[in-house]
């Protein structure tokens, strides 16, 4: 009986990652409102009672999708004068290399769930390193903040909206441009 409940338990776990796969990849290619859990569930090759038990809504399921690690470099341990530099650099790589952070974005533009996610996303994983910088902790919460909205902003014009002028740059040009103004969010002298 016990190993009955195991082998229950990893097919469990095997449908909800399938599920969650397939939610990805749905919500990546139709955005939020588009995508339907009759769809997933298809793309998942399961039920779509099995995505309403597992997760209980789409709401849920996006946010469960959603659930995204930005991987960012330890700033703490970058050259000071590279944090910029570095923290653009990362975040393209971020951008290009997963479509779930682009479809979460597009889908934050319409709606309050996803927006809700963008913001923790980045309020949390961004404000932890630079809070580790060592700035007085109110300040940090502020380069958090501008250092998301300037990265935001870019990626909605050059992902989602598609501006031909900011699609154009390459990525040593971006970082050129982006780079200082990072560096002067995450570094520079202010005074609040």
């Amino acid at each position: 009986m016990p190993n009955e409940d195991i082998s229950k338990g990893r097919r469990g776990d095997a449908t909800r990652g399938r599920i969650l796969a397939a939610a990805r990849e749905r919500f990546a290619a139709d955005g939020y409102e588009r995508a339907t859990i009759r769809a997933i569930a298809a793309d998942a090759a399961s039920d779509p009672a099995l995505v309403i038990r597992y997760f209980g809504n789409k709401e849920a399921l996006f946010a469960a999708a959603a659930d995204f690690d930005l991987h960012l470099p330890k700033l703490a341990t970058v050259p000071r004068g590279s944090i910029g530099e570095v923290l653009v650099g990362h975040l393209l790589e971020r951008w290009e290399g997963d479509d779930t952070l682009v479809a979460l974005l597009r889908a934050g533009v319409t709606n309050d769930v996803a927006a809700e996610r963008i913001r923790t996303i980045f309020a949390t994983q961004v404000r932890a390193e630079v809070a580790a910088l060592g700035d007085d902790p109110k300040v940090a919460v502020v380069r958090a903040a501008m250092i998301s909205s300037q990265m935001l902003g870019f990626a909605l014009c050059r992902y989602v909206l598609r501006l031909p002028p900011v699609v154009a740059l390459r990525r040593a040009e971006i970082i050129k441009w982006l780079g200082p103004t990072i560096q002067r969010y995450a570094c520079g002298k202010v005074s609040l």
